[in-house]
């Protein structure tokens, strides 16, 4: 584990916090500091090490705990992964090949929710979601997990194969998304032959699973992402597609407890990869989605926001980006996520950003001291700590924590 001591922030050419190691500098929990502009705060920024024998960490999630989870790349696979205190604990699988931990997990009571491959062979050849984020197709079923006390169970299912868990809260509620029986003629392709169905888990109640169906109208197939402590629930409504996106995620929708009617939530422009990624306690809801100029489908997304009271908008990029993803979102309203430029505009193409009072900010910049690249962030949580991922001074993929700091010594301490 590497430790660097951010060394100051710039904002508009000025030396705003100038920070020692040692006395004097301390992190800073939620409070006035998280009042601030984000571009008046600096971090401290940690390197996180893969669970062993890895080569790559790529954390995804952080809650109040400051729990970091995510995936460590192992040779020829990848583990779902958990830091505590900086150390990783390899959280293994099912059974099969591969597993991890792709969205913002809020619980702060120990679960921990994601994919994990089982030992058995899907008799359809299915590729199912979870292919997208394992290094092969390998032919094993999927299912959604929770890791608890030491041990990782399966989800059930809607009778069909696979399942795919995605967000948990503090009630113990999980979401996700899992096959029925029933043959979708919508997929496309043989990647994908069953419809699948946005689900809710209660594992308070022995696991016990229910539906939450897509949009009325055409959409056959909805997917959940995230859940909120209110029981507020984001996803996916559209046909089956490719069981990935594009057009499995025509509209982002958002599920009222006790209301069996999703809330589409618009778009940009595009009827293609609305998705949603994090929901915070008061219902802002961030994410990506295709701009309006986006042709067939192809993968063109912006970052976006969306509030019951202004609906959804694109939260901008940094330079005029073409591209970017808001990914975590904490109570206080600080968007995370990446602001991605055209090839070659820049030595790195993506940059972790910070939404607040409708400003982004480049992470990489409240970080002068450290002496790598921040790429993504990921996640943050209600202490202003982000999680994300990094390229090394070496060149190496890393994993990061980005602690708020303050410098005592100067007064500075609101």
């Amino acid at each position: 584990m590497k430790l660097n001591h951010v060394v100051g922030a710039a904002m508009g050419g000025a030396l705003l916090l100038s920070l020692t190691v040692g006395a004097g500098t301390a992190s800073v929990p939620a409070g006035p500091l998280l009042d601030r502009p984000p571009a008046t705060i600096a971090y401290e920024i940690v390197e996180l090490d893969p669970a062993e024998g890895g080569t790559a960490a790529t954390p995804s999630s952080i809650n109040d705990r400051r729990w970091v989870t995510g995936t460590s790349e192992l040779p020829g696979v990848v583990h779902a992964t958990l830091w505590r205190r900086g150390e990783p604990d390899d959280l293994g699988t099912l059974g099969g090949p591969n597993s991890a931990v792709l969205w913002p997990n809020k619980d702060t009571d120990g679960l921990v929710v994601g994919v994990a491959e089982t030992r058995r062979l899907d008799p359809r050849g299915e590729q199912w979601s979870c292919s997208a984020f394992f290094p092969t197709v390998t032919g094993h079923v999927c299912r959604g997990f929770v890791w608890e006390d030491g041990r990782m169970r399966a989800l059930s299912t809607f009778g069909g194969t696979h399942g795919f868990a995605a967000g948990a809260n503090d009630r113990g509620q999980v979401v996700g998304w899992a096959e029925t029986r029933q043959e979708d003629p919508s997929c496309v392709g043989r990647d994908q032959e069953l419809q699948f169905l946005a689900a809710i888990w209660d594992t308070r109640r022995d696991d016990r699973i229910q539906r939450l169906r897509p949009l009325p109208g055409p959409d056959s197939v909805s997917s959940a992402t995230a859940i909120n402590d209110r029981g507020q629930v984001v996803g996916i409504s559209g046909s089956c597609d490719q069981a990935v996106g594009r057009f499995s995620a025509r509209a982002a929708v958002l599920w009222n407890p006790g209301r069996s009617r999703p809330i589409d939530l618009g778009n940009l422009g595009d009827e293609a990869w609305n998705t949603p990624m994090a929901i915070n306690d008061r219902g802002l809801v961030v994410g990506f989605a295709n701009a309006a100029d986006s042709e067939n489908g192809v993968p063109n997304v912006r970052p976006f926001r969306w509030t019951r009271w202004g609906g959804i908008d694109d939260l901008g990029t940094l330079d005029d980006d073409p591209n970017g993803q808001a990914l975590g979102v904490n109570d206080d309203g600080i968007i995370v996520g990446f602001s991605r430029a055209a090839p070659g505009v820049r030595e790195h193409r993506e940059h972790a950003v910070i939404w607040r009072h409708g400003d982004i900010v480049d992470l990489n910049d409240l970080a002068p001291g450290y002496d790598g690249h921040l790429r993504t962030a990921t996640d943050i949580n209600d202490d202003g700590v982000i999680t994300g991922s990094a390229v090394n001074a070496d060149g190496q993929s890393v994993g990061f924590v980005a602690t708020p700091v303050d410098d005592c010594d100067r007064g500075s301490h609101p």
